[in-house]
């Protein structure tokens, strides 16, 4: 399993306070993984787009730091008829970039759209009877059956996202990309300075209200805003993009190589910000022989050293990754290493 630390940021650049109005404007360069081709989180899977998206769009529920679901776009919710009708209620000054107020309708043409793209919404719709706009603050959900993981649905970090869009652009084929922009979350797309494969630009949403309770964590929590600009540098190239840091054009990088991670970290200022690292996993074809059968499967784990494909993908820095690893990884809430028949010692099973 790979567990390396994959963002390296200035620190400095980090604590940057917000200057006060008429000074100077505080901006952030950034060197993301890749250049965001596809704009729209629902029609992608991208992790780029998906990063683009937050961004710019927000969500009815946010993931806090112990994967729970916690009100983000909503104020609140209730439930009834033993599970089976759930009563969303938008919180107040919620506004679109382009001016509008964020309507309930708004928020069920997204949750049709992505529901039609994304797994686990599909999931969710297998389940939904009726979903519907009753005013402008409240959606409701009347499901079939009970459905304990509806916020947990809504609130998925991952690709793809359940990102909120102002009607006009939910009713997009989702399986047609929206081109267009315009969301409720804390930057506001820069259209005019994108340069394709180059540069990205995002602006300060000056009208977003964050959340007046709870702390931010993750996707959750209100979503206070330092800077007025943020500015995506696409730089392929590891080496430019180290030296870019080094010398503070840049102020972080999302992704870097392994060989330069420990570069970077020799920096005074440089530190990462996050150590959750890349999860590495190899599937068998159950549906072949012989891994169709689970004696064989079981067996063959046995024989595999997680710690050599390591040291072959990240080096023999044991800093660089951590193994024995199940499908959950270490770290997280759901880790796990039963059936891994990990030796005592905690050396890399065979």
């Amino acid at each position: 399993m790979k567990r390396r630390r994959f963002i390296a940021a200035s620190a400095a650049a980090l604590a940057r306070p917000m200057l006060a109005r008429g000074q100077s404007k505080q901006v952030l360069k950034f060197i993301p993984q890749a250049d965001p081709a596809i704009l729209d989180p629902i029609w992608t899977t991208a992790s780029v787009t998906r990063n683009h998206g937050f961004m710019i769009f927000d969500t009815l529920y946010g993931i806090d730091s112990a994967f729970k679901p916690q009100p983000q776009m909503v104020a609140g919710h209730t439930v009834d008829d033993d599970g089976r009708h759930w009563t969303l209620t938008l919180r107040d000054g919620l506004t679109w970039h382009d001016g509008e107020r964020v309507l309930a309708r708004d928020c069920v043409a997204s949750i049709d759209r992505w529901g039609k793209r994304d797994p686990f919404g599909q999931t969710l719709m297998a389940y939904i009877d009726e979903l519907a706009a009753t005013d402008d603050k409240t959606l409701a959900f009347r499901l079939k059956k009970p459905f304990a993981l509806l916020p947990d649905a809504l609130a998925k970090p991952n690709t793809n996202f359940c990102a909120m869009m102002p009607e006009r652009l939910a009713k997009t084929d989702p399986f047609k990309s929206v081109t267009e922009m315009v969301g409720s979350g804390p930057f506001r797309w820069n259209a005019n300075e994108r340069v394709v494969g180059s540069l990205a630009v995002y602006d300060r949403n000056t009208t977003y209200k964050p959340r007046e309770d709870g702390r931010p964590e993750w996707t959750s929590g209100p979503k206070i805003v330092h800077f007025d600009r943020v500015e995506w540098h696409i730089i392929q190239d590891p080496g430019t993009a180290a030296a870019a840091m080094q010398t503070k054009e840049m102020d972080w990088w999302e992704n870097p190589t392994n060989d330069m991670v420990r570069v970077l970290q020799r920096g005074t200022e440089m530190r990462t910000i996050n150590p959750t690292g890349l999860m590495a996993c190899m599937r068998l074809n159950e549906l072949w022989p012989p891994f169709d059968n689970a004696a064989i499967r079981r067996a063959m784990l046995k024989g595999i050293d997680q710690r050599q494909f390591a040291e072959a993908i990240a080096g023999t820095d044991p800093e660089m990754w951590h193994v024995p690893a199940g499908i959950f990884p270490p770290g997280t809430a759901m880790v796990s290493t039963v059936g891994l028949d990990v030796p005592p010692d905690g050396a890399g099973n065979r």
